[in-house]
């Protein structure tokens, strides 16, 4: 057999050399003339069968390995394969056969023996194809594609088959799966700085523009006919405020105020406003779980989310159809990997929301929480309702994961941590649109901020409530000017962002200097990315870009209020 030529030994009897001329003993060698031996000597012998054939252990260890191995000849023909490679590739009569057409080319260029066009194509090629040593990393048709990784060993001439190769395959898919998740999930990561870092300057702008509009109407009264023309202002860049907060949610930068929620009561709360988004076409099943595990994350976000996924929902669903919103325990008793993410073993709570949509192409699925990423039609949205979703889930510690099937539909998951705590209280932040009352004062304000447009509007809008105000435009300034004890100040404002010398390394050294003045933090960014770099303070409140006058004034009040 030619095969065992290359790949193994000649397969013989090693009990008789194949050269052994037969023993056969002259007629009456066995007679004996002495007695008592007779009969043993004369018992006839039973002819023995046809030898057993020895296997050979190097074919054993080709037919039995783990891992594909094949010998593939000219035209990468397939001389002789193993189990594993016939379970990945078939019975295929050349390598390239099972493989999607751009791999076969790939293939064909990579070893062009025996053609002088494809040699003069690899020649050619631009960039220049992998040497046959590279482990090659190929596609088989069919659904789902799979991949394999192919290692090529040195090329062997033997005379009857020609020059022939050894290739081994090695299931690549769940790796390259993993790799795909990685590397999208840095991709998610770094989008995320980048809204976060566009958010923030934003923030800036709108601060002032909403800060001046509010300077203006102090002038211009209902009745006046410039009024109409700064609500407009005002109004639009409040819009524009709500599009940051979306990117402030996906970059899981945004400020959030959890408390301990039963999620039947949220969804409870929330049914009547999911029936009107959704549309009287679609049927809407809310199905709670029993004795569902209390979760602590904010309402007003959790219920972003879930309104998200329902118009995300209605929009797959153009006919009409299903939606159900369905929540239950969960358990895991090991850790998981969730879209690239590792999950802790623990209780969760499991908020599902299924659809009877179109469902979401594959090519299109690691792409769905992507900011301003959308299939729908120009000026038909923004292309952040699931980036927000994403965010916001990320932010609160829980996870997001998905199902879906072209013309079948699409399951959101959302795994919520289970809150285990039965004390503790939330931090209330001075973030609120205070009712009517007294907002003057005459206290000594620092106010230090390196943005003018925030810092002069943010003087004014305090000088009109009767303070006195002292502007810096950096922490080093506010220093030198603490350096004068005669100066008193009840209240420091300060930026977090600032070059040089930031606003949580200012409160420390003002606290080491002077333990009784108050603090308020002002930041585009969340209340949570602030407190983790300033220790905590019952004096320190927070109020996120942009503010109204009205919300500035506010919280100067109540902070200098308490006791």
């Amino acid at each position: 057999m030619v095969l065992q030529r290359w790949f193994g030994r000649p397969q013989r009897d090693e009990a008789q050399p194949p050269d052994a001329t037969p023993q056969t003993e002259p007629p009456g060698a066995g007679a004996s003339d002495g007695a008592g031996s007779h009969a043993e000597r004369t018992e006839p012998v039973a002819e023995a069968g046809p030898p057993a054939a020895a296997v050979d252990p190097t074919d054993l260890l080709f037919d039995r390995a783990p891992v594909g191995i094949a010998v593939i000849g000219e035209g990468l023909r397939v001389v002789r394969r193993n189990a594993a490679f016939e379970a990945t590739f078939g019975s295929c009569e050349h390598l390239i056969e099972p493989l999607i057409e751009e791999d076969r080319e790939a293939l064909r260029i990579l070893f062009p023996e025996g053609t002088a066009g494809r040699r003069e194509a690899a020649a050619r090629a631009d960039p220049p194809p992998l040497s046959p040593r590279d482990p090659v990393e190929v596609r088989l048709a069919g659904e789902p594609v799979r991949a394999v990784e192919l290692f090529f060993g040195e090329t062997i001439d033997v005379a009857a088959d020609g020059p022939v190769r050894t290739v081994y395959a090695m299931d690549a898919t769940k790796r390259i799966n993993l790799e795909t998740q990685m590397i999208q999930s840095q991709k998610m990561q770094a989008v995320g700085q980048l809204a976060g870092g566009v958010a923030h300057d934003f923030n800036n702008l709108l601060t002032a523009m909403i800060g001046y509009c509010d300077l203006l109407l102090l002038r211009h009264r209902p009745g006046d006919q410039s009024f109409a023309d700064i609500m407009q202002v005002k109004q639009n860049a409040s819009r524009a405020a709500n599009l940051v907060r979306q990117l402030l949610a996906f970059s899981r930068q945004q400020t959030l105020r959890p408390r301990v929620l039963d999620i039947s009561e949220v969804l409870s709360e929330l049914a009547h406003l999911l029936r009107r988004v959704i549309g009287e076409t679609i049927e809407l099943r809310l199905d709670y779980g029993r004795d569902v595990g209390l979760i602590r994350c904010d309402q007003g976000q959790l219920e972003q989310v879930i309104l998200n996924l329902a118009v995300n929902a209605r929009d797959a669903m153009p006919l009409g159809g299903r939606v159900v919103i369905s929540t239950r325990n969960f358990d895991l008793p090991k850790p998981q990997q969730i879209r690239g993410k590792a999950m802790p073993a623990g209780r969760y709570v499991l908020i599902e929301v299924d659809d009877t949509g179109t469902g979401i192409p594959e090519d299109i699925r690691e792409r769905i929480f992507e900011p301003f990423f959308t299939t729908k039609a120009v000026g038909s949205g923004t292309g952040l309702g699931l980036a927000t979703v994403y965010g916001i889930v990320e932010q609160t510690g829980g996870f997001l994961d998905l199902d879906s099937r072209v013309g079948v539909g699409t399951t959101f998951r959302i795994y919520l941590p289970v809150h285990e705590a039965t004390t503790g209280g939330v931090q209330k932040s001075a973030q609120k649109e205070p009712a009517a009352r007294d907002l003057t004062g005459a206290e000594t304000i620092l106010l230090v901020e390196d943005e003018d447009p925030v810092r002069v509007f943010s003087a004014r809008a305090l000088r009109n409530k009767g303070y006195e105000v002292i502007e810096a435009r950096t922490a080093e300034a506010a220093l030198d000017i603490l350096e004068d004890e005669e100066v008193q100040i009840d209240l420091l404002v300060t930026d977090v962002v600032m070059p040089g010398m930031d606003g949580p390394t200012l409160v420390r050294e003002i606290r080491q200097r002077r333990g009784d003045i108050k603090v308020i933090c002002i930041s585009g960014y969340s209340e949570d990315t602030i407190r983790e770099r300033i220790e905590a303070d019952e004096d320190l409140a927070f109020l996120s870009k942009p503010f109204s006058l009205k919300q500035l004034a506010s919280a100067v009040k109540d902070v200098l209020a308490a006791d």
